[in-house]
């Protein structure tokens, strides 16, 4: 079962302390225990809109979608590529932006065969993506919050997982130990680029993100997953159109003409960047 454990109050960062199906601070502040088991540490103060993050109906497409392993090798890759002296038990691994809890999930899996045991912890600012993983994986402490004010204390993990997401480095680098990882996984230039090119008339050239690096972060290694794989009707390709930005960004034109397949292969393009904290900073 999930621990929920070493959290902080999101609005004084005075430490929660469990009381039956709730989590209390000393100033009073309540957070009552979801049906399903997360915990919403989002107050109200902090949201920028009434329903932050994505919607009910991407969750859902999103964990259609991912529930089909299209986006395994993904997981491999991620695996394969940690740096084998911090792949150790008792890790704790933060996911920023989990999402509907498809990846967290598929890693604990993967080090269960391999006897490794990791303490997890879910955070995406989605209630739905939240109730979703909450359903998952039991094993998960799932939360409800922001990258930008994370409700934990100082040096709370060992690892950050930021899998396509929005990462905010200085709250990584406050809630990572000591020598602490934060991988970044991010979409690479052909990234679906078969789709891509029916959404839109014309290609933007990639830039890297972060290319000049950032403080208190040194670059570990960085790598790259390339492969291709098809989707066989216009659920799948809806379900794929519909977790992605690019079903607000792309014109009229584009998502009618995606309407008419039935089928296509596309490219899964990945860049994959481990860093690791470096230096130790007095957090106020």
């Amino acid at each position: 079962m999930s621990t929920l454990e070493n959290l902080s109050c999101p609005i004084d960062a005075t430490p929660l302390s469990r009381d039956e199906r709730s989590l209390k601070c000393e100033h009073g502040h309540v957070y009552d225990l979801a049906k399903t088991g997360y915990i919403n540490l989002l107050p109200v103060q902090n949201k920028r809109s009434k329903d932050p993050g994505d919607s009910k109906e991407m969750v859902a497409a999103r964990q259609a979608f991912l529930n089909q392993q299209h986006y395994f090798p993904i997981v491999n890759k991620i695996l394969s590529s940690w740096p084998k002296s911090d792949l150790v038990n008792g890790t704790r691994i933060l996911d920023a932006g989990c999402g509907e809890g498809y990846y967290l999930n598929a890693i604990g899996g993967a080090l269960a065969e391999q006897n490794i045991a990791m303490e997890r912890t879910g955070l995406d600012i989605s209630k739905w993506a939240i109730t979703a993983a909450s359903k998952r994986d039991k094993s998960v402490s799932w939360l409800v919050g922001s990258n930008a004010s994370l409700p934990v204390p100082n040096a709370r993990f060992d690892a950050i997982l930021c899998l396509f997401g929005f990462p905010i480095f200085s709250e990584f680098s406050r809630v990572l130990s000591d020598k602490g990882l934060l991988l970044l996984v991010e979409s690479g230039p052909d990234h679906l680029i078969e789709l891509r090119k029916i959404l839109y008339p014309s290609i933007h050239d990639y830039k890297q993100t972060f290319s000049e690096g950032m403080a208190h972060f040194d670059l570990v290694s960085e790598q790259s997953e390339t492969y291709r794989f098809t989707l066989n009707s216009q659920t799948e390709i809806q379900q794929l159109l519909t977790m992605t930005p690019h079903i607000h960004k792309a014109s009229y034109d584009g998502r009618e003409a995606v309407k008419q397949l039935e089928s296509i292969n596309l490219t899964a393009d990945i860049k994959l960047r481990w860093y690791r904290k470096t230096k130790v900073v007095d957090y106020v």
